[in-house]
């Protein structure tokens, strides 16, 4: 039984094929689109998922949608019409997008796959994302709490998972949400809405909470785990435009200019932002004001969390939770959760997002819907596309690239190595894609994490980005609980994915200074060598070499791009960043002598 999953029309689109319950591939649509944050109608991950599986469309037994568009049009309408005439912009917009794509789903599969409208199933939003989490995690029986801006109606779920079925037990509706209080301090501090609040999160540390009684103006904590906000600071309810309003910029002050450059005292001035400013005082103090609000926004979202699954837990008793949704890719407040709550472990998946609703819904029609025993359990990303050697040796003769191919792995790696030792910054591309925002050794920037140059070289030469973003760690996972502090590491999930950030040991900071973030913290990702086995030897290769068995570990893509996919993509950032070196399976390109595509 062949079931595809699909999740599109707001943000990351994406789409999924199950067989007979097991995982056959996942993809978003920006892969192969290259549109940061797609959210049209995944044709093209549709077809590799097919392609992957080696099936026809007429093969699906059901197409699984993650959300119910009627519901969430009713919900549209309803906020517009309580807030008409200031939302007439939103009524306007909505109608166009609506009446002509949203709305007609099971139209749309019919026409573009021949699926009968009998095999069209739909979720619910939050309901896929629980079970984006609940159902392909290790757990028989767990507590879920999903947190995102909003779906149809509903911006948060509490529930239980045991065996193959879900009950969502209460709900927090729009236009109370976590998610859409975190956007509008997003889009305040100058950063893209559904893009930047990763950038939040990474400002955070360089800051103080000192405006947590300001913030506590906005959103008022209940004694069972929910919240309300004061709808009075905010316009998202009946704006295209803008989140906030005036009044939530007289508690604040003027927004963050989106072009203005970040540093502090405490972060210095990047030489790669050239020289100091004259006025290089006076914005230092202006940075540590926005830095401290990004501080106490993050400060007041893992409360708030804290505080709903506390509560979560004081209804169920049960010791594992599955996290799901936008909020749960926040991976500082998820190792609060960890550590501030009585769950033991938790389960979030690597695309916890919207893009991830795809897999949950797939999942719930499998197991929930036609009553199917759980077997399948995700503890990997990689179900992107794969590109064999051949395939890409014939890309680069027919483009005249130079490149040197290895017939033995532990050649190639030593080669990697050397240049990383040497300071050199390597792209590393091998095997299927990763599932989920996150690069973990599949489409990677590689380099030495000892360096304490690293981070500037890395962000100035290659990435293009704000010096204030980490970089993350690469650790084998039987080594991370030396350098990081995780207790019983290899048991947590979220720790292969990015998910949680937690101490660099103070004993190991020195020896590890480009992925250690001003905190003291460090995002890190275990490496297990059955799910890895490539990237887990490379990294011991380095560890022979070095001393540490960890590497620097960024997305394989510039400032504004989806991550590669291709080897056309791989060697067109290759070719636009100082990368130095660049390896497709076992094929090696330097950039010494490397004239760019002919």
């Amino acid at each position: 039984m062949f079931i595809l999953g699909i999740s599109c029309y707001f943000h990351d689109a994406a789409s999924v094929l199950m067989s007979d319950g097991q995982l056959v591939a996942a993809a978003e649509e920006e892969r192969f689109s290259r549109i940061k944050h797609d959210y049209n109608f995944p044709r093209n991950a549709i077809q590799f998922c097919l392609e992957q599986g080696g099936i026809q469309s007429s093969d699906l037994s059901y197409v699984a949608f993650f959300e119910k568009p009627f519901r969430k049009l009713d919900r549209i309408l309803m906020t517009t019409l309580q807030t008409y005439p200031r939302s007439c912009g939103v009524f306007r917009e909505s109608m166009i997008s609506w009446i002509t794509d949203k709305l007609w789903i099971s139209t749309t599969l019919n026409s573009e796959l021949g699926i009968p409208k009998d095999r069209v199933l739909f979720s619910e939003h939050h309901l896929s994302h629980a079970a984006s989490a609940y159902l392909c995690s290790p757990f028989d029986e767990a507590a879920i709490l999903t947190v995102d801006g909003v779906g149809e109606w509903v911006t948060a779920t509490y529930g239980v998972g045991r065996g193959n079925q879900i009950s969502l037990l209460k709900q927090i509706e729009f236009p109370h949400s976590l998610g859409l209080l975190y956007s509008a301090f997003t889009a305040f501090l100058g950063f893209e809405v559904n893009e930047g609040e990763y950038k939040v999160m990474g400002m955070a540390p360089y800051g103080q909470p000192r405006y947590l009684d300001k913030v506590w103006k906005l959103v008022q904590p209940n004694s069972d785990g929910s919240f309300s906000l004061d709808l009075d600071y905010f316009s998202f309810h009946h704006s295209t435009k803008q989140t906030y309003n005036r009044k939530f910029i007289e508690l604040f002050g003027d927004p963050r200019p989106p072009s203005m450059l970040f540093f502090t005292e405490q972060s210095g001035f990047p030489s790669y932002f050239g020289t100091p400013p004259g006025n290089y005082v006076e914005l230092c103090r202006l940075n540590q004001h926005y830095a401290d609000i990004a501080a106490s926004i993050q400060k007041v979202t893992e409360e708030l969390l804290l505080n709903m699954a506390n509560n979560l837990h004081r209804e169920t008793r049960l010791k594992r939770l599955c996290l799901a949704g936008g909020v749960a890719l926040n991976s500082v407040a998820n190792t609060r959760l960890l550590n501030e709550t009585p769950f033991e472990e938790l389960y979030v998946p690597p695309s916890a997002g919207d893009g991830g609703g795809a897999l949950g819904a797939a999942l719930w029609a499998y197991h929930s819907v036609l009553g199917k025993p759980r077997e399948f359990v995700m503890d990997h990303s990689y179900w992107g596309r794969c590109y064999p050697s051949a395939e890409i040796r014939e890309f680069l003769n027919e483009n005249n690239i130079t490149f040197r191919q290895f017939e033995d792995d532990e050649a190639l790696f030593d080669q990697v190595v050397d240049r990383l030792i040497d300071g050199k910054v390597v792209g590393w591309f091998q095997g299927r894609f990763e599932w989920g925002p996150r690069a973990l050794g599949n489409r990677s920037i590689l380099a030495d994490p000892r360096n304490p140059e690293m981070k500037n070289i890395v962000n100035a030469k290659i990435k293009f980005r704000e010096p204030y973003r980490p970089f993350a760690p690469s650790v084998l996972a039987e080594q991370a609980e030396t350098y990081f502090e995780l207790s019983n590491a290899t048991k947590h999930f979220p720790a292969r994915y990015m998910l949680y950030v937690v101490p660099v040991k103070p004993d190991q900071r020195a020896a590890l200074p480009a992925i250690t973030h001003v905190d003291g913290t460090a995002r890190l990702q275990m490496v297990f060598r059955d799910q890895s086995p490539r990237y887990h030897r490379l990294i011991e290769r380095f560890w022979q070499s070095s001393g540490v068995p960890v590497v620097l570990n960024t997305s394989f893509n510039l400032r504004g791009d989806p991550i590669v996919t291709s080897p056309a993509d791989a060697l067109n950032t290759f070719a636009k960043s100082e990368m130095d070196t660049l390896v497709l399976e076992d094929l090696m390109v330097d950039k010494a002598g490397y004239a760019g595509i002919q």
